[in-house]
């Protein structure tokens, strides 16, 4: 998940009484209040990784079709990242421990993406080659533009990310998951407000968003780009993308996801509807 960066110049200014949370607050690196996922849930969870000494883990993603890969477009832009210097790792439990990275041939963030707090955080990776679908890898089914996700609905957030703000997660690095509430849009808008100086007038929460969690579950720093996913009539669907969030699992301040339904128009410019 992102920090808090520049959503709006009031806004901006409203956030130093509150020591201007870092970019790294903002961005989500983990689970909070989870517990280690079986090993045959999420067969879509993947991990990007950086090339630096190592092949680093920096954000998580999930597989929508045997060549494409979902993720935050704050994970990899707004600068478009060489794809060689990128990875992915298709689901494994323990990161690191049994990686066969696969490479990438492209990298496409939404070209409306600046910064996460403006929304179109979201990016598409195409792979080198397609991936080997069976009941360990498979892809997320995405959800119908008509799908609101309203409140109450089941929905559960992954990833390898902090257990809090500053506690990374420890090896054996276990793929964690978390159930987490959707929180209605101007309910975590107004949330957002809460100690702030911004008029209520300015949105914080945008439409292309979509808010989960609360003061004990939630995603977090290195969990930016997985998956949020509902159960919707016996079907597990990708509901959101974690961009960002103002700490981790905060008081009035739910985890913020890219709404996967305001941008399936865009991402079916590159990826077929049927695998």
């Amino acid at each position: 998940m992102l920090h808090l960066p520049v959503l709006a110049l009031p806004l901006l200014v409203s956030l130093v009484h509150a020591a201007a949370a870092s970019d790294q607050a903002l961005q989500r690196a983990g689970i909070v209040g989870g517990r280690e996922a079986p090993g045959s849930k999420w067969p879509w969870q993947v991990s990007l990784r950086f090339s630096t000494q190592y092949w680093k883990h920096i954000c998580g993603g999930s597989l929508i079709h045997p060549w494409w890969v979902l993720t935050a477009a704050h994970c990899v832009g707004p600068q478009v990242q060489d794809p060689a210097v990128l990875r992915v790792q298709l689901r494994e439990q323990h990161l690191y421990y049994q990686d066969e990275l696969l490479p990438i041939s492209r990298v496409i963030p939404h070209p409306n993406y600046y910064i996460a707090q403006n929304g179109a955080d979201i990016a598409l990776l195409e792979l080198g080659d397609p991936v080997n679908i069976s009941s360990h890898v498979h892809p997320v089914t995405l959800p119908p533009a008509s799908e609101t996700f309203r409140p109450g609905t089941r929905c559960w957030v992954t990833g390898w990310g902090n257990l809090n703000s500053g506690q990374p997660l420890p090896p054996p690095f276990p793929l964690k998951q978390v159930k987490v509430p959707v929180v209605e849009n101007s309910i975590c808008d107004m949330k957002y407000h809460t100690g702030l100086y911004t008029g209520d007038n300015i949105p914080i929460v945008r439409d292309d968003m979509l808010c989960a969690g609360n003061s004990k579950r939630d995603s977090c720093q290195g969990d930016s780009g997985g998956p949020l996913v509902c159960k919707v009539n016996g079907t597990w669907l990708q509901a959101g993308v974690v961009s960002w969030g103002d700490g981790c699992a905060q008081p009035n301040r739910p985890g913020i996801y890219t709404r996967i339904t305001h941008y399936l128009d865009w991402i079916h410019q590159y990826v077929p509807e049927e695998a």
